[in-house]
């Protein structure tokens, strides 16, 4: 069965989450209080309408109560978000992602009941730090106050051993879920292609050079990982 998602504000993020749902499958009711923005975006969402989603009544006529969850995405009107977001939750919406821009604007999201918060410029702003800091590492994706899913490239000393002869559970207290590997491989007229392709290595299977590795465990651990690829 289709899930139905109802996106409040189109500026550039609000759009972004429109196309890949709709991508994906999901039916999206795409809302914004201008027309040029609603415009933008009724080719390729379900439904599109032109609404202040500060006012209560507008709100409730556009008839969200049955929508699995709504995305509210507006960015500048901090006072709008908030608003709109204090607004679903009275209407019953089961599930509210909102969009911060401050520490501020954060904690008041989550007093008023939204059930996740998303804070790009942070999350930006962390992601490049690290980028910085520790090259190797593709991404980091916190799944809860404690548990990280992290993507790295494999320290040159483990290439060519096996997961078995890395143990990454008993000597890091870490899980290898998957990698992403690239290979190099010809096409139908013989001209060498590049493919990455996802794995899902068993015991003895040996890891390679370029392999991105697709962790799970505490940071710290994580982190003791990388570094004892780093100082062997």
């Amino acid at each position: 069965m289709e899930k139905t998602y109802a996106v409040i504000g189109l500026g550039v993020f609000g759009r972004k989450v429109c196309e890949v749902l709709t991508a994906k499958g999901a039916d999206v009711i795409a809302l914004d209080n201008t027309a040029e923005q609603v415009n933008r975006v009724k080719d390729i969402v379900s439904q599109a309408i032109l609404l202040d989603s500060t006012d209560e009544e507008a709100l409730a006529e556009a008839s969200l109560d049955s929508v699995d969850a709504a995305i509210v995405a507006i960015g500048d009107n901090i006072e709008a978000g908030i608003l709109t977001t204090a607004l679903l939750k009275q209407l019953g919406i089961q599930y509210i992602i909102a969009r911060a821009v401050n520490k501020i604007h954060y904690q008041v999201l989550k007093k008023i009941g939204a059930d996740e918060i998303i804070n790009i410029e942070e999350d930006q702003g962390m992601r490049t730090a690290l980028n910085l800091i520790a090259p190797s590492v593709m991404e980091k994706v916190q799944l809860s106050r404690e548990i990280i899913l992290s993507e790295l490239y494999l320290p040159q000393p483990y290439i060519g051993s096996s997961v078995k002869e890395i143990d990454f559970e008993s000597n890091f207290k870490i899980r290898l879920t998957a990698l992403r590997r690239t290979l190099n491989q010809m096409d139908a007229e013989g001209l060498g292609v590049r493919k990455e392709v996802l794995l899902f290595p068993g015991e003895e299977d040996k890891l390679e050079e370029g392999d991105i590795l697709i962790l799970v465990g505490e940071e710290g651990n994580i982190d003791a990982f990388q570094k004892s690829g780093v100082q062997s």
